[in-house]
């Protein structure tokens, strides 16, 4: 009658570890397993586990001198870590204790810091988990922090893209799609503090104001729509095509100061900007003149000195009789 009552109240216990404890094991005095919780059993799914060796379904990873359920029934109230032997991917940690008047021992695990993984593997649900057990809110907050931080990832890329664009557009001639007078100075601030070799173009375009006076505003924008077109095409990438005035435009060009080179890209662009244009059927006659200067020509460069340089070369051109393209070497001092 005794055997059977001890046997009953098993019973009841092993239903009520099922209820509360879905993650546990309950071992026999030799380490076969009599009971396991229902998340436990989706965890190790295809393995005979009622009857079988607490051995041969997992490696103890810590405690490292554990190998059998008795080595951490000896170390009671320590945690270890172990994996099942089928999957490693995830592992579980754990406490054991020997049931008091009993020689079973009971084995109450969870996933730990690898629960995010575990659901993802075993896809499982709030119904895997006892009531008391705060995994699902671990997730919840675990997937409302990935989803805010992804939230500010998102943010901040597109704070990044609105500042890089401002800076573009601050860096820009809206008319033309050129570079502007800042853009101009921090290209020859940076070439001039490495004391690079390069080349600078100061571009004017002659009988401009003629076209603004008798076509009208619409056909200067038209021309000079097109004059920045016309630079693009002849520039390298990392040249600087700049508008730094309302006909004016400055060609940087780092690592040019050969002046054979200089002198047949600029003839060039006298040649395309003369050719002619008509605006609602009307022509625009322009052509251009150039003034040349080299880094190598000046004395201890700065952006202004530079620049100041290229409008005396400038007026040379304009001297020579517009349409022209003149370098001034040894002088600009």
């Amino acid at each position: 009658m005794m055997g059977d009552t001890t046997g009953l109240q098993i019973n009841i216990g092993v239903a009520g570890l099922v209820r509360f404890m879905p993650m546990h094991l309950l071992l026999e005095e030799g380490g076969r397993v009599i009971s396991a919780g229902p998340t436990l059993m989706r965890v190790l799914a295809g393995q005979e586990v009622t009857g079988a060796r607490f051995e041969d379904l997992f490696e103890v990873r810590a405690p490292g001198s554990v190998v059998l359920v008795t080595d951490l029934v000896q170390r009671a109230g320590q945690r270890f870590r172990l994996v099942p032997h089928h999957n490693r991917r995830v592992g579980l940690r754990g406490l054991g204790l020997r049931l008091a008047g009993t020689e079973m021992v009971l084995l109450n695990l969870s996933f730990g810091i690898d629960l995010i993984a575990a659901v993802r593997e075993y896809a499982l649900t709030d119904a895997d988990f006892a009531a008391t057990d705060l995994a699902m809110e671990m997730l919840y907050l675990a997937e409302a922090n990935a989803a805010v931080t992804n939230e500010l990832r998102a943010l901040n890329l597109r704070l990044e893209g609105a500042r890089m664009l401002a800076e573009e557009e601050a860096l820009t001639d809206p008319l033309t799609g050129l570079r502007n007078r800042r853009a101009a100075d921090l290209v020859l601030e940076r070439l001039c503090a490495s004391r690079a070799a390069f080349g600078v173009m100061h571009l004017d375009l002659d009988y401009f104001k003629a076209v603004n006076d008798t076509l009208g505003h619409a056909a200067g924008d038209f021309v000079l729509e097109n004059v920045g077109r016309i630079l693009r095409e002849q520039v390298r990438a990392e040249d600087c095509a700049a508008r730094i005035g309302g006909d004016e435009f400055v060609i940087i060009l780092p690592g040019r100061t050969d002046a054979q080179v200089l002198q047949t890209i600029a003839t060039r662009i006298i040649a395309r900007v003369s050719e002619p244009m008509e605006f609602e059927g009307s022509p625009c006659k322009i052509s251009g003149s150039i003034g040349i200067v080299r880094s190598s020509d000046l004395t201890a460069p700065d952006a202004a000195q530079v620049l100041v340089a290229s409008d005396r070369a400038l007026y040379a051109a304009k001297h020579a009789g517009r349409g022209q393209a003149v370098l001034l070497s040894g002088e600009c001092g």
